[in-house]
């Protein structure tokens, strides 16, 4: 299995945040005078930093105090760097400064016509629960037939659905979905746009059985698998044929052994309108045309409507899993909100202009897209510290701060990609930071406490590293910062595992 999904309780609250916006101020940059710790820190840094795998790579650091913005260590911090995962903090801090922490997404219900249209605002948190209760509320109201089509709004929204630079290899697979106005996330990670495959072995050489959920008639499963013998390899796999709906499940699943994996969907607005109906039948309402595409007319009449948890919420899942669709929602409802377009043409400039009020030298920052799953994403580690300091000066700053994995903390959704990190470590429990990987590139950015209980900023992207993602040369600086041995720190190569831009595995 590739991960657990895990905790429903997300998508019912439970997580409080502050709310709200203030006049951004700039961000200082000053050079510290020249000071020591045990062991001496340039000394210490500039050591871990000379490992062999960072031979020919890039490795830009900087290290400051979170309170007067003093540089404490730089090593190539100006140089330009492709930060993966990291793009997130820049997409983070504009969407809680623009839209606000408080901010929810709507879906509603309308009818026409004898037509009912089923519109989308962006939410990334509609399950198939939630469309069963919109469908309940739409049968509460008295609607025992629709005479007409059900029509999928997915304008608010503008295409393409898929980043200019993501990789079309990537396509098939959840971290890479199509963002759409009106989708569907198949569980609490609030993967967008996908469906969860799973798979049921049968005897031994038979083919074991395949399903997907939610329910839904949208893709069609082509079943190649077979069962092997108890105790044998597992070789299944889950792929989508890129362009069409066709789950393509293969290779060969151990007797006893169950096996799940997620694949997106093409079209995520016609698949939400496909789960909405199966539940509308199943509150005894029934549609008697198509699923198709459209507009909700003005004049429409309102059945019913559903609003989101707020955003202080759903950054939980979105900074702790480090999950892409969401970051791109964001780019795109910020372009919506400020330029009424809800495409990454109109959102990015308007996060860059945020930035720049945040202190950010936006002529050394190229954001493509939201979530850093594009290679052509640049940055430095110095622009990426400035952003750090800025933000602790903003009321959305509990919020931001405490949706940052946190190192060597279990649960998923509190350490999150930083769950099995410096555990054991007087940086266990104390930092908090994003990781950020893709092929060729590991990176770390956050906060750590030092033995005084002095807050410090750090940020570390690698960029050309020979072999696996050098994480643990980001735990030793962490470990270092917070006053530990780097010695505690066990020396591992982790795979970033192809281009992945996540950390479920625990390696980004």
């Amino acid at each position: 299995m590739r991960r657990s999904t895990g905790l429903a309780l997300l998508l019912a609250g439970g997580v409080v945040a502050a709310s709200g916006v203030t006049i951004p101020a700039q961000a200082e940059v000053r050079e510290a005078p020249a000071r020591t710790a045990a062991g001496d820190l340039k000394t210490d840094l500039d050591q871990i930093l000379a490992d062999g795998r960072l031979t020919g790579a890039t490795a830009g650091v900087t290290v400051r105090d979170a309170g007067t913005g003093a540089v404490l260590y730089t090593h190539n911090a100006d140089q330009r760097v492709v930060p993966a995962s990291n793009n997130k903090l820049e997409t983070t801090a504009a969407a809680f400064g623009i839209l606000g922490t408080g901010y929810r997404f709507r879906t509603d219900v309308s009818t026409r016509g004898g037509r009912l249209y089923l519109r989308g605002t962006g939410d990334p948190t509609l399950d198939a629960a939630a469309y069963d209760r919109l469908a309940a509320d739409v049968a509460a109201k008295g609607v025992k037939t629709v005479k007409g089509d059900l029509v999928a709004d997915d304008s608010w929204f503008e295409g393409p659905r898929l980043g200019p630079d993501w990789d079309p290899t990537d396509f098939p697979y959840y971290y890479a979905a199509e963002i759409s106005a009106l989708t569907v996330t198949s569980n609490a990670d609030l993967d967008v746009g996908t469906v969860l495959v799973d798979v049921v072995p049968g005897e031994p050489g038979q083919q074991p059985k395949v399903s997907v959920t939610p329910g839904t008639g949208v893709v069609t499963i082509d079943n190649r698998a077979t069962t092997g013998a108890v105790g044998s390899a597992s070789t299944v796999s889950v792929d989508r044929t890129v362009g069409t709906n066709t789950i393509v499940v293969s290779g060969s699943i151990p007797a006893g052994v169950k096996f799940e994996d997620e694949a997106t969907v093409q079209d995520p607005a016609l698949y939400a309108a496909d789960v909405f109906r199966r539940a509308l039948k199943a509150h005894g309402v029934t549609v008697k045309g198509d699923i198709t595409h459209g507009t909700t007319p003005r004049g429409a009449r309102v059945v019913t409507a559903r609003r989101s948890i707020p955003l202080s919420q759903i950054a939980v899942p979105y900074l702790k899993l480090s999950n892409n669709m969401i970051a791109e929602i964001l780019v795109k409802e910020i372009g919506k909100k400020v330029t009424g377009h809800g495409s990454w043409t109109a959102g990015l400039p308007v996060v860059a202009k945020y930035l720049k009020t945040l202190g950010v030298d936006t002529s050394q920052v190229k954001q493509t897209d939201g979530s850093g799953l594009g290679h052509s994403n640049y940055t430095t580690a110095t622009q990426i510290s400035n952003v750090l300091k800025a933000v602790q000066r903003k009321s959305y700053f509990p919020v931001f701060y405490d949706a940052l994995p946190i190192a060597g903390q279990p649960d998923r959704f509190v350490g999150g990609t930083l769950r099995s990190r410096m555990g054991g470590t007087p940086a266990a429990g104390n930092v908090h930071a994003k990781t950020g990987t893709l092929t060729g590139v590991s990176a770390l950015s956050g906060y750590v406490k030092d033995p005084a209980g002095r807050r410090l900023i750090f940020s570390i992207v690698f960029n050309g590293y020979k072999g696996g993602a050098p994480t643990d040369l980001q735990d030793k600086i962490a470990v270092r910062l917070a006053g530990g041995s780097t010695a505690s720190v066990r020396s591992t190569a982790r795979s970033s595992g192809g281009v992945l831009e996540c950390s479920w595995s625990g390696s980004c």
